[in-house]
């Protein structure tokens, strides 16, 4: 049985745990909200950059590119886009269960995030490249991981690019999700690609408007589609990056709570262990004094 000094030395450490938990649960809820509200602004950008693509299709005729090209599918990257830090509750432990499910002979991994890169890493799976990105994801950083895909894409050695990330859905819901980034399937469907987020540009996708190139359709989509590209990778990058803080908050939260629980339940034991040895101790003193009569 712990005796009242041990139990005073727990609720100590315990106490000390639910102070640096409190602390992070108050820097997750800061970040937190801007990395959610970076992520909302984001949807409707990409949301209007579809159906652009989907409506000048319609009026660009036959055009292929080389990004749309589709081959069959023998081997595959997998753009694995994670957190550097853990702290975030079960966020990294399901994005990563389904990179794990890939097969590591026909898959080719690119990283962002150092938790991805250390279980490639420990699962000794082939790793192509490995980016870093920071709390507030910058576009040149998407745009480097994203030309990295279209150079392994275009020269033929891998038939297929994906991207395995979290999308934010709320503050309690982290969802991770994998989407196909090459090739580009045909442009008309690409406007349900970022979930469907109704905006003006609604009537821009029914081919209400007929579109002039200059100089021409091909130099304008060849410039247009690698754009494409790396602005949906950098609103990857978003939506992982709220589900991070927005996972890490609720973490932190929940180890705060259940910190101060175990606070409560240690003191009613040590409460009751100390009553119990006053008691004895009375017990002792009554007990000599009736037997010195």
């Amino acid at each position: 049985m712990p005796s009242t000094r041990d139990i005073r030395r727990r609720i100590k450490s315990v106490k000390n745990t639910a102070q640096i938990t409190k602390a992070m649960q108050m820097v997750a809820s800061s970040k937190m909200r801007k990395a959610q509200l970076a992520a909302i602004a984001g949807r409707p950008y990409a949301t209007l950059m579809n159906e652009v693509l989907a409506a000048v299709s319609e009026g660009a005729g036959e055009f292929t590119h080389p990004l749309m090209e589709k081959r069959a599918v023998k081997k595959r990257a997998v753009i694995v886009i994670s957190t550097d830090k853990g702290l975030c509750g079960a966020l990294n432990s399901n994005l990563l269960r389904e990179a794990g499910k890939l097969d590591k002979n026909t898959t080719v991994y690119i990283t962002a995030g150092r938790k991805a890169s250390q279980f490639i890493a420990r699962t000794k799976r082939n790793l192509a490249a490995e980016f870093t990105y920071k709390d507030a994801p910058q576009f040149s950083e998407a745009r480097a991981i994203s030309k990295f895909a279209q150079e392994l894409f275009l020269s033929g050695e891998v038939d297929q690019v994906d991207v395995l990330y979290t999308n934010f859905i709320n503050t309690l819901a982290q969802k991770a999700e994998m989407r196909t980034l090459l090739p580009l399937g045909e442009i008309s469907a690409l406007e349900a690609d970022m979930d469907g987020h109704n905006n003006e540009a609604a009537t821009l996708a029914k081919g209400e408007l007929e579109y002039q190139f200059e100089p021409t359709a091909g130099e304008v989509f060849s410039n247009l589609l690698p754009h494409y590209l790396n602005y949906q990778v950098y609103q990857f990058l978003l939506e992982a990056k709220a589900s991070e803080h927005s996972a890490r908050m609720v973490a932190m939260k929940s180890a705060t709570d259940n910190a101060k629980q175990l606070i409560k339940d240690l003191t009613l034991e040590y409460n009751k262990l100390r009553q119990a040895n006053i008691t004895k101790e009375l017990l002792e003193i009554t007990s000599a004094a009736m037997a010195m009569g």
